[in-house]
């Protein structure tokens, strides 16, 4: 003989029922998103999502709860007479305001204090040479030289020689050793002594 399967917990008495819906705030009926919803008794539930739904099981006259930071906590109960297995709902949140009092920090117990221990700092010369080191225009000119290009200029770097190949697409690019104009600069900068050494 075989064994039968238990359907009971699915018949249409069970207690369990599918809880699902939306929620929205009374003032706009924009959803609300990420909302905490739970059975008031065993704790059990769900967050709603970025729209506001949500969906989990739950069991008949169970009392809900649903809470969100900025909004004032509401209860539902799941009515115990319903006669099918799952039940939807839009549940509207009132605005809530919460006010935090105003918090000054301060690391001195006074702006007295503050004031003295700013005008008495004493930084030691090891400090100094070392801020004046490292701003040498040498280090700083070599510096630039190393670091490589970033995202950002690479990417010019490349849209520059595309734009250059589209250019020229289908002829013969510019080469300066056949341009007259340069041969000239080059001739005239040569007499002047640009390329001697200093």
């Amino acid at each position: 003989m075989k064994a039968q399967k238990d359907t009971s917990k699915f018949s249409i008495n069970s207690p369990l029922v599918q809880f699902s819906g939306i929620i929205v705030s009374a003032d706009s009926l924009r959803p609300v998103p990420f909302v905490n919803i739970y059975d008031k008794h065993t704790g059990r539930g769900t967050i709603s999502d970025y729209y506001g739904f949500f969906s989990f099981v739950a069991m008949k006259g169970d009392t809900i709860v649903f809470s969100c930071v900025g909004f004032k906590k509401s209860k539902f109960v799941i009515p115990d007479s319903l006669t099918e297995d799952r039940y939807s709902l839009i549940q509207m949140m009132q605005n809530d305001t919460i006010l935090l009092t105003s918090v000054d920090i301060f690391p001195w117990p006074s702006k007295e204090q503050f004031a003295q221990a700013f005008v008495n700092l004493e930084l030691p010369d090891d400090y100094m040479a070392r801020a004046n080191k490292n701003m040498e225009d040498a280090r700083v000119r070599e510096a630039a030289l190393e670091m490589g290009n970033d995202a950002q200029m690479a990417y010019y770097q490349t849209l520059q020689k595309e734009r250059y190949r589209l250019y020229y697409a289908g002829q013969v690019p510019p080469n300066n050793l056949l341009n007259p104009i340069a041969w000239y600069k080059f001739v005239q900068a040569w007499k002047n002594g640009d390329f001697k050494q200093k």
